[in-house]
């Protein structure tokens, strides 16, 4: 299938779920070729590396809460072979999340969202005010109670990208720093890719990774066409000074019915974050989200005037019409999709880097496709007939606490 020296597989896209494809499917002595113009700086790198598979529970989104939760307990043997692989820290804390209200209302919607996560076998634990404060001491005197998450946890989502592009490198595989224009499809098999720069790059198998771009990939069959749109976030990264308190513990928060989430780092950084908008592929930095982003953070953690702003980064989420990501093997032999993970990137990278490595070692034909953890995220569950994994969601979305 492939002629000498071409990769038996190319995989479209370096963003975090392309990379832990390409590293994991190289240590499985598969030959792996990643294309992408600037590898890991997509919406791999404008993340939090929040990993909430509780906070991230929605209404209506079961199938794609229980794989969460799975993903979560895949991280820390992840995290701890990819240091080993790459000799570099991915900085995984499993120290839990605080979910806060910030005035009675709010904590009516936190209620609602406990009831809920404990309805289906998620744990969380309902928390006065003065229990989130001895938590989290850096908390306004004025919220109104929470709810404690133990098992949402974070990853510095930068250091983990890095971390990939080393064992990636250390694992032999190859970067190319081209566009792929087209999937080459021929007599109902794929053949490789083709570059902007010109020619063809054969191969035996190829992954469409490439996040929010992956439906506009020329020459995917309609049948294996990702209906992926970009949903675009803007995270805030910031730096406590010399003396200035530090926040210790993830919080997410609910402020006027707005969300927002702050992310601490080992170094005395902090990432916040929480806007979703649908707007296109346009990158552009909105002021008035951000104002009413750093308004509703510091309500919750007054401290945060006395940070510095370091950088202010948007990214492109890619969303699909139920949510959940789309993961698996298309009509097409050789040809397999690993996209959709809307705003469970970060968290799904080690489950579907699993997922698709074993079919690339079945082969085509090998393994049920109605098995395994994605069963409810294959792509043909879009295709007429077919039925959905959840409710299908138009126009505005938004992150945080669901209800």
């Amino acid at each position: 299938m492939t002629g000498p020296g071409s990769p038996d597989v190319v995989v479209v896209g370096a963003g975090i779920i392309g990379l832990s494809i390409a590293w994991q499917a190289a240590a499985a002595g598969i030959h792996v070729t990643v294309v992408d113009p600037d590898r890991g700086r997509g919406s791999s790198w404008a993340a939090a590396g929040m990993l909430a598979p509780v906070a991230e529970a929605h209404f209506g989104e079961e199938a794609l809460a229980a794989l969460n939760v799975a993903a979560v307990r895949a991280w820390p043997g992840y995290a701890a072979r990819l240091e080993v692989a790459s000799g570099m820290p991915v900085h995984f804390r499993a120290d839990g999340t605080l979910l806060v209200a910030g005035d009675p209302s709010d904590r009516a919607a936190t209620d609602r969202v406990l009831a809920f996560h404990q309805a289906i076998g998620l744990e969380a634990v309902r928390l006065s005010s003065s229990s989130c404060r001895r938590a989290e001491p850096l908390l306004a005197p004025g919220i109104s109670g929470g709810v404690d998450l133990p098992d949402d946890h974070q990853v510095d989502n930068r250091s983990t990208v890095l971390a990939l592009i080393s064992a990636c490198e250390a694992a032999g595989v190859m970067f190319l720093s081209d566009v792929v224009t087209r999937v080459a499809v021929t007599a109902g098999r794929v053949r490789g890719v083709d570059l902007a720069t010109g020619g063809r790059h054969t191969a035996g198998a190829v992954v469409v990774a490439a996040g929010s771009w992956s439906e506009r990939i020329e020459g995917l069959p309609g049948s294996a066409r990702p209906p992926v749109r970009p949903v675009r976030g803007v995270t805030v990264r910031l730096q406590a000074g010399d003396g200035v308190p530090r926040l210790q513990r993830t919080v997410r928060a609910l402020v006027h019915g707005r969300t927002c989430y702050l992310v601490p780092r080992n170094d005395g950084g902090l990432v916040l974050g929480a806007t979703m908008e649908e707007r296109g592929f346009d990158l552009s930095v909105p002021l008035g989200g951000l104002a009413d982003l750093f308004e509703d953070a510091r309500k919750v953690v007054p401290a945060l005037g006395e940070y510095s702003v370091v950088e202010t980064t948007p990214g492109l989420r890619p969303g699909s019409p139920d949510n959940g990501p789309i993961v698996g093997r298309t009509g097409v032999p050789g040809l397999l999709v690993a996209t959709g993970h809307f705003r469970n990137g970060v968290l799904l990278a080690p489950l579907t880097a699993d997922e698709v490595v074993a079919m690339l070692v079945a082969g085509p034909q090998g393994g049920d496709p109605r098995s395994g953890p994605f069963s409810a995220f294959r792509p043909d569950r879009f295709m007429p007939g077919a039925e959905r994994s959840g409710p299908e969601r138009s126009g505005p979305v938004r992150t945080g606490t669901p209800g």
